[in-house]
């Protein structure tokens, strides 16, 4: 086989800037110390990079099948950090930026770099800029799920609680009332500013008949 040193630098800019943009990407997740940080984003670039580097390169196997399971492949290690913490779903947008960031890394493979930047700072631009308007949304108005459990099963909990949400001004709905064991389990969709949480952590934390919430 011919040494072409041409073709070998062309690769290794390739990877470099796979190395680079993962590196980009995986910094803010290591800021917000989420669980794919700056290697694990930077590997993955690489990665698909390289493994489509390689497929263009062979005669023997079709760039689209090694192309598809990249993404099979991707799917599963996403999979792995979204994770149910109560009554919330956390992990939903690092597995978004792995998904992504892996198709990054395949357009530099296949050497579309003009799309390969703008797609990049447009995840950038998500990441940076999107999350302070993210934040000041939620401030103004936040939808949560409370799970809340009694011990007692008759109305005088959910009468007394409800009085308390109208007294606050915020919006509710009883989602699902059930009995398990001998406790009564309300699910309560509440939409209200943030600040009116603390107040309602706070009397379900010291009311007498409450075991158990989560939200």
């Amino acid at each position: 086989m011919d040494f072409n040193i041409d073709i070998y630098v062309k690769e290794a800019v390739q990877v470099s800037l796979a190395f680079v943009m993962g590196a980009i990407i995986g910094l803010e997740r290591e800021f917000k110390s989420k669980p794919a940080g700056v290697r694990t984003m930077v590997l993955i670039c690489v990665g698909s990079c390289l493994f489509t580097i390689i497929s263009k390169n062979s005669n023997a196997i079709s760039p689209d099948r090694i192309a598809s399971n990249i993404v099979t492949g991707i799917g599963f290690i996403g999979a792995g950090v979204i994770f149910k913490e109560g009554m919330s779903v956390n992990g939903l947008t690092t597995a978004s930026l792995i998904w992504i960031t892996a198709a990054l890394g395949m357009a530099i493979g296949f050497q579309d770099y003009p799309l390969a930047i703008v797609v990049c700072s447009m995840v950038v631009v998500t990441l940076f800029v999107l999350e302070p308007i993210k934040k000041s949304i939620n401030k103004l108005q936040r939808v949560k799920d409370y799970k809340i459990k009694t011990n007692v099963v008759n109305e005088s909990f959910r009468h007394e609680f409800e009085l308390f949400l109208s007294q606050k001004n915020i919006s509710y709905n009883l989602v699902k009332l059930f009995k398990e064991d001998n406790d009564a389990v309300y699910v309560y969709r509440i939409n209200s500013a943030v600040v009116n949480y603390d107040d309602l952590n706070s009397f379900l934390l010291y009311h007498s008949q409450v075991k158990f919430f989560d939200c």
